[in-house]
């Protein structure tokens, strides 16, 4: 296999092209490409597998996505059980992603990406079969769904991490983009390819289509180039225990940026999160415009705007002060989830959500360049690995947080009162460390 696919580096190719983009030295885009998506990455053949895999199966999980809330449903009539399948996941997907993160610095992470898939997809061929034998047992779906989140915190730290290795440094907050406009798509396809195709093909067959999807992974990433640890002088065999995941906390703690990056996510994403308030407020503000309709654009706005902001991510993604970007993203998200707390109208209210997609798209382009920028290739997996646990974790307490407050002052209210505090949280933590505002490359 050519290694050269692996390689980083800027020098200058035909006609001047200094990376090997085809574009010369100098090159600024014009026109409509200067807002269109920075496609950039896409010429690099490793990234591109890596980025085609990431098409298929970011429909494919969201079709297990639904069918296994769907399935438990079904099963007990209860919509407790499924809120406790999904503290059934987060346990292992937490402890996973941060061992994943030390494993994925001492082993080749192609290895790694090419175990995990393949269990992946071995897990989703086991939720076919007891669905399609009848088994109807809601602890065995919790188990699978604990064995699958697992997996997947074992593989996305080696994922993330190893898109530093196939991009130059330049292109990364491209490459964030280009990889996270595919995730929001199918956060918005996958759920309607799901409810479409219930009704034709049935519940199972909804498992064995995702499965099916992760055997193309398995392929893709099969074709990229060996991954194995850069190795530095006197840094002798790398380990994957518990102790490298606490050296990966200490890591972060010594490195201002990374931790400010962390703590702006916890902020935006804790603080002003507000889907545990959009059944209340389907029912209740916007009732007129009809629950089902309301209920169903609440959820699917935030995506929509992100898929947005990715596909017009040319605006963006090619400035240099990382940092500085991030502080901007959440503070709109922030103004964004205010705007749609105060709004009565369910158009407006949509409109106010996906403005803050497209801010939670910049912020989490910028924030993923600077956690492959700014930490050393060795510790780029254990970062990665924390950088899970905050995105899995966050909206999870945002539910606990934003349901609580909701209960006690009303749901607009508390989704108003969480968009100020974001502003306020943001700016504070901005003015009194300049780290992160200043952080540029």
């Amino acid at each position: 296999m050519d290694t050269s696919e692996n390689s980083t580096s800027s020098d200058t190719g035909p006609d001047g092209d200094t990376h090997g983009t085809g574009e010369p030295a100098g090159f600024r885009a014009r026109g409509w490409r200067r807002w269109a998506m920075d496609t950039r990455p896409l010429r690099r053949p490793a990234y591109r597998r890596l980025w085609s895999s990431t098409i298929v199966t970011a429909v494919g999980s969201q079709l297990t996505a639904v069918a296994v809330p769907k399935q438990i449903y079904d099963i007990t009539g209860s919509s407790a059980w499924v809120g406790y399948a999904s503290l059934a996941g987060l346990l292992p997907l937490m402890v996973f992603a941060l061992w994943g993160g030390a494993v994925a610095d001492s082993m080749d992470r192609r290895t790694l990406m090419l175990i995990t898939n393949a269990g992946i997809a071995v897990t989703s061929v086991l939720f076919w079969l007891q669905a399609v034998t009848g088994l109807d047992s809601v602890p065995v779906l919790m188990v699978l769904l604990a064995l699958q989140q697992a997996f997947f915190g074992l593989n996305a730290p080696a994922r993330n991490a190893s898109i530093a290795r196939l991009v130059p440094g330049d292109e990364l907050a491209a490459a964030n983009a280009l990889g996270s406009t595919v995730m929001q798509t199918g956060l918005v396809v996958g759920p309607l390819l799901a409810g479409a195709l219930i009704p034709v093909v049935g519940l199972a067959e909804l498992y064995l289509i995702d499965a099916l999807a992760l055997c193309v992974t398995v392929w893709a990433v099969a074709r990229l180039p060996a991954l194995p640890p850069l190795t530095t002088a006197g840094s002798g065999q790398r380990r994957a225990g518990w102790r490298e995941v606490a050296a990966g906390f200490r890591y972060i703690s010594l490195h201002k940026v990374l931790l400010l990056s962390f703590l702006a996510d916890i902020i935006a994403m804790v603080l002003g999160m507000p889907r545990a308030l959009f059944p209340q407020l389907a029912a209740e503000t916007y009732a007129p415009y009809g629950e089902g309709l309301a209920l169903g654009l609440l959820f699917a706005a935030i995506p929509i705007g992100a898929v947005l902001g990715g596909l017009f991510s040319g605006t963006f993604s090619r400035a240099r002060r990382h940092g500085l970007m991030v502080i901007a993203a959440v503070v709109a998200w922030g103004v964004a989830i205010t705007g749609f707390g105060m709004s009565t109208s369910l158009w407006l209210a949509v409109a106010f959500l996906a403005v803050a997609g497209a801010a939670d798209m910049v912020s989490m382009v910028f924030r993923g360049a600077i956690l492959l920028s700014a930490a050393t290739d060795e510790m780029r997996g254990r970062m990665q690995g924390v950088f899970t646990v905050v995105v899995a974790g966050g909206p999870r307490l945002a539910d606990v947080l934003h349901g609580t407050a909701g209960s006690a002052f009303g749901p607009r209210v508390a989704v108003a009162g969480g968009g100020l505090l974001v502003v306020a949280a943001m700016l504070l933590l901005a003015t009194t460390t300049p780290a992160l505002r200043r952080y540029r490359v």
